[in-house]
C-alpha cells in the first residue's frame, strides 16, 4: 500500500465546516484541500493561478469553490477572502499554505530572491492569518494552520532566504497563538520535510547544478537523509494539517509540528 492510499482518519467534528486553502491548486495545498473535502468540509481553493484553482476545486467531491488571490497584497487577500466567505456562508478554518522557493548561495542572493520569498512565505501568512483572525475573533471560533518547513527548524544551504522566511512563519505562529488562545482560537503550523511536489522537482534541478551532482543523485541523497527511508508525499503533510484543524487537537496551539520522516526531531 502506498502512502497515498492510506485510509483517512475520520474527524466527525469537521463535517460541514468551511475552509480556505491558499496555494491550494497543487502540491501540499491540494492534498490538504482533498483531505478536508474527505471530511465533508466545504473548501475554497485560493491560488494565484485562477484557472488551476478552478480545476482543483472541480476535482474535489461535493460542492467547493475557488478564488484568485495574490497573498502578497492586502487588497487581494481582502477581496478574495470576502468572496470566499460569501460563497461558503462562513469560515471556520484557514490553511495558509501558499509558498515559493528559489535556490542560490547566500552571498549570491539578489534583492529579488529575498523579497520574493519573504513576501509570499512570510508576508502572505501574516496577511491571510490577520484577515482570518479578525473574523474569528468576531465570531468567537476558528482554527488556523500554517505551512512552514523543515527549513524553519534548521537553516538549509542554498535556501538561507527561504529558511529565514519559514523561521518567520514559526515565530509568527507562536506569537499569534498566544494572543488568540484566551479567545479559544488555535494557531499551529506544520513543518514538512523533503516533499515530492513540483517545487521539489525544480529544487532538485537547481541543487544538482549547485552541488555538482545529477538530479538522480540529489533525489537519492534526500532519501538517505530521511530515517523513514522514502520521499515524503503531500498526503503525509495533509493528514497532520487536518488533524490540527480538528477537535482531536483541541489542546494544541502555537505548535510547529515536524512532518519530516525523522530528519529533524526537535
Amino acid at each position: 500500500m502506498s502512502p497515498n492510499d492510506l485510509p483517512a482518519q475520520s474527524y466527525p467534528d469537521l463535517k460541514s465546516k468551511k475552509a480556505i486553502v491558499t496555494g491550494g491548486a497543487a502540491g501540499i495545498g491540494f492534498a490538504i484541500a482533498r483531505a478536508l473535502a474527505a471530511q465533508e468540509v466545504m473548501v475554497t481553493i485560493a491560488d494565484l493561478n485562477e484557472a488551476a484553482a478552478k480545476e482543483a476545486a472541480d476535482c474535489l467531491p461535493g460542492t467547493h469553490h475557488w478564488v484568485a488571490v495574490d497573498v502578497r497584497e492586502r487588497q487581494s487577500v481582502d477581496t478574495a477572502f470576502k468572496v470566499a466567505v460569501e460563497k461558503m456562508g462562513g469560515l471556520d478554518i484557514l490553511i495558509a499554505n501558499a509558498g515559493v522557493s528559489t535556490m542560490r548561495p547566500g552571498i549570491d542572493l539578489t534583492d529579488e530572491d529575498w523579497d520574493f520569498n519573504m513576501n509570499v512565505n512570510a508576508r502572505g501568512v501574516f496577511l491571510c492569518n490577520q484577515w482570518a483572525a479578525r473574523l474569528f475573533l468576531e465570531q468567537g471560533h476558528g482554527v488556523i494552520t500554517n505551512t512552514a518547513s523543515l527549513a524553519a527548524k534548521v537553516g538549509a544551504p542554498f535556501l538561507a532566504h527561504y529558511s529565514a522566511s519559514k523561521f518567520a512563519v514559526v515565530g509568527w505562529t507562536q506569537g499569534l497563538a498566544r494572543e488568540l488562545a484566551p479567545k479559544g482560537i488555535r494557531v499551529n503550523a506544520v513543518c514538512p520535510g523533503l516533499v515530492k511536489t513540483s517545487m521539489q522537482d525544480r529544487e532538485v534541478q537547481w541543487e544538482a547544478g549547485l552541488r555538482g551532482m545529477t538530479p538522480e543523485e540529489v533525489h537519492e541523497d534526500y532519501i538517505r537523509q530521511t530515517p523513514l527511508g522514502r520521499i515524503e508525499t503531500p498526503e503525509d503533510v495533509a493528514g497532520v494539517s487536518v488533524f490540527l484543524c480538528s477537535e482531536a487537537a483541541r489542546f494544541m496551539t502555537g505548535q510547529a509540528l515536524n512532518v519530516t520522516g525523522g530528519i529533524y526531531t526537535t
